[in-house]
């Protein structure tokens, strides 16, 4: 009887066994699928049949269709009064413009990376110079609609695949260039960063030196907002900064109760709210509150990078909850800054 019983358990065990939500096994198939698709493109013959395009061809029609829609550098010399103003009382550069230098930087030096492989890759398919090995690996890697190691090397984390990394990072130089030519934005797109760590610094040390507190004493309170379009924010707040563009992994924002709560059934994101970064002085957080993490990308792993800071996780994000914090640490409940498609 014992035996027969046992027998008739599922041989897998389901999420909810190690209190996850159903939609973990999901996520499970979603990633295998992923690395199986992963292995059986980088096994396939690159030659072409049945009478379809050639691999240089594809390859070809999206070198030249990249060409065409990959922005100049952000012109600096042309930026608006407020971009990189100076502090009245210590007459040296805000730190929010120390900030975006060092963001305009890294996205024009990626910028020109992906300019000069770009006109290399199609020069070396036609012949007329040498396809490296670096060259050829990037060849493999856009016929496969993966980000090339060439460009990798020079990014922001991301696990996109190529033609939604590479529409991502237009809309991230335009975040950047807009903010260049009229002025600092009254709500900020978090996930645009290279160094967001870096960003939410400057906040900090904006905040510093404008009511001369040491910045080792600060931190940030949370107050997340009703609504997550950033286009209903009216007016710039006075002290800190308005985020957007996260979203929320392993659970969801209830907007009626505003608290998180459970994901829906078979809806792995969702959008979270706008959330208003306030700096304080010895901020504790709340022990009833939810200490919610935010990556960069879903790996949740990360390496600690020579500025000390991970080289995925953000900070973390005290939200209201409604049960015990470690019923949403068992669930996974994370905030990411990017998903993976």
């Amino acid at each position: 009887d014992f035996i027969s019983y046992i027998d008739t358990f599922p041989m897998v065990d389901p999420p909810e066994i190690f209190g996850m939500h159903e939609n973990a096994n999901i996520a499970y198939q979603d990633q295998t699928s992923g690395e199986i698709i992963g292995i059986a493109l980088s096994i396939q013959p690159r030659e072409g049949g049945g009478g379809g395009k050639r691999p240089e061809d594809v390859v070809l029609e999206i070198c030249e269709t990249m060409s065409q829609k990959v922005p100049d550098k952000i012109d600096v010399e042309i930026a608006h009064a407020s971009s990189f103003g100076t502090d009245p009382n210590t007459g040296m550069m805000v730190s929010l413009g120390t900030c975006l230098g060092q963001e305009i930087d890294k996205f024009n030096r990626m910028i020109g990376k992906l300019k000069a492989t770009l006109i290399s890759l199609n020069k070396a398919i036609q012949g007329l110079i040498v396809m490296t090995a670096d060259l050829d690996a990037m060849f493999g890697a856009m016929l496969n609609n993966q980000v090339p190691d060439l460009w990798a090397k020079v990014a922001y984390p991301s696990l996109k695949p190529l033609s939604t990394w590479f529409d991502d990072f237009l809309q991230r130089v335009d975040f950047f260039r807009l903010w260049v030519n009229n002025g600092k934005p009254i709500a900020f797109w978090i996930s645009a960063f290279f160094f967001p760590q870096g960003f939410l610094t400057a906040i900090l040390q904006g905040y510093s030196r404008a009511n001369n507190i040491a910045v080792d004493v600060l931190g940030f309170e949370f107050e997340i907002l009703d609504f997550d379009d950033p286009n209903d924010i009216e007016e710039e707040v006075e002290t800190g900064c308005m985020n957007y563009g996260m979203f929320m992994d392993g659970a969801r924002w209830d907007f009626e109760r505003a608290v998180i709560a459970d994901s829906e059934p078979g809806i792995m994101y969702s959008t979270a709210p706008i959330v208003h970064f306030r700096p304080v002085q010895n901020y504790k957080p709340a022990p009833a509150e939810y200490s919610c993490p935010l990556y960069k990308t879903s790996v949740r792993a990360g390496t600690l990078s020579t500025t000390g800071h991970s080289t995925n996780f953000v900070l973390f994000l005290e939200v209201p909850t409604e049960q015990e914090p470690a019923y949403w640490i068992l669930k996974g409940a994370a905030l990411l800054c990017q998903l993976n498609d």
